[in-house]
């Protein structure tokens, strides 16, 4: 990948460049995020990773497809050109959107996007859904000894809402690397065993959605939320361990979706029907469920580095498998 140009936020690098060494990280804390496809790193957590990368944390998003598949819900962008390009663009636009929010290194995994359950795509050897699963953990567990991280964020086992095969792939493939990268018995040849102090699942704050309806409603404006509060996936949405204030930073997800011109809307009333005054007063937080901790847990934490960031920051060792 290219180095994009310069930003209020610090460049991204992509997989493309000079693979960084454990010993050249000057930040003693690193955050990795593993998700399935271009704008999946905006709509889910880009808050947080803006939040962190501004306190100095280095921030690593892993995409493990190139998003082939992905719909043009733009209108502006469905055009012929744009149609023949989609993976050459959709790679662009999530170069632009993990700059934007914060990310420091983009690397993609190299799998071709599975498409819906159901679709032609399944049957690609090239994409996620088809991969060997140790071939992919494989994959991921070198990025993760590469980067060093304490702490990892994935995706949870019920995606009851959004099946999609990609996702529920990462989520098995982030959890079994998760437990492999410090078994210094398992891959070998993935670089030096490195074992990450917490493993956490992003996860659609309900208590958002209920708030953002309850502002349309207010507003006189029609609410897109009226059928997803009242979802079964709503309701039995697993409560959050951790909630992460996201207060200041709360712009990186507008700013990371509309980067995504092809995937979103900007006329969308889901992403952007609030004034942007009303939307920094609605749930200033990101949630997560805590998967494994290798730190304890702690009841209503409010820091994905709760346990780790003391002993990552006395010796810059913690974690190490």
């Amino acid at each position: 990948m290219s180095q994009l140009p310069s930003s209020p936020r610090r460049a991204v690098a992509g997989s493309g460049d000079p693979k960084p060494h454990p010993g050249d990280h000057a930040a003693p804390l690193c955050l990795l995020c593993v998700h399935a496809h271009p704008d999946d790193e905006a709509s889910k957590g880009a808050a947080t990773v803006a939040r962190y990368h501004a306190e100095g944390v280095r921030t690593i998003l892993v995409t493990c497809t190139g998003g082939e598949e992905g719909e043009i819900l733009n209108p502006a962008m469905d055009t012929p050109e744009v149609r023949a390009d989609l993976a050459g663009v959709r790679r662009r636009e999530l170069l632009l959107a993990a700059q934007l929010i914060g990310y420091d290194h983009v690397e993609l995994l190299g799998y071709r996007d599975s498409g819906m359950a159901g679709t032609v795509a399944n049957d690609d050897p090239r994409c996620l859904a088809r991969a060997p699963i140790d071939e992919a953990t494989g994959r991921l567990v070198a990025v993760i000894r590469r980067e060093r991280p304490q702490v990892v964020v994935t995706y949870p086992e019920d995606q009851s809402g959004y099946p999609h095969p990609d996702h529920l792939r990462v989520h098995e493939l982030s959890l079994a690397a998760f437990e492999a990268a410090g078994d210094p018995g398992r891959y070998r040849d993935a670089g030096e065993p490195w074992q990450p102090a917490k493993l956490y699942y992003c996860v659609w704050s309900v208590e958002r959605m209920r708030q953002r309806h309850a502002k349309f409603l207010e507003l006189g404006l029609e609410s897109p939320y009226a059928e997803r509060i009242d979802s079964a996936a709503a309701r039995t949405a697993p409560e959050p361990t951790t909630s992460v204030s996201i207060a200041g930073f709360e712009e990186a997800r507008q700013e990371g979706l509309l980067a995504h011109a092809t995937q979103v809307d900007p006329s969308s009333p889901f992403w952007f029907g609030l004034p942007p005054h009303v939307e920094r007063s609605i749930y200033p937080f990101d949630d997560y469920v805590l998967a494994r901790s290798h730190v304890g847990a702690a009841a209503g934490e409010d820091d994905l580095f709760a346990g780790a960031r003391a002993a990552a920051l006395g010796s810059g060792t913690a974690g190490r498998g």
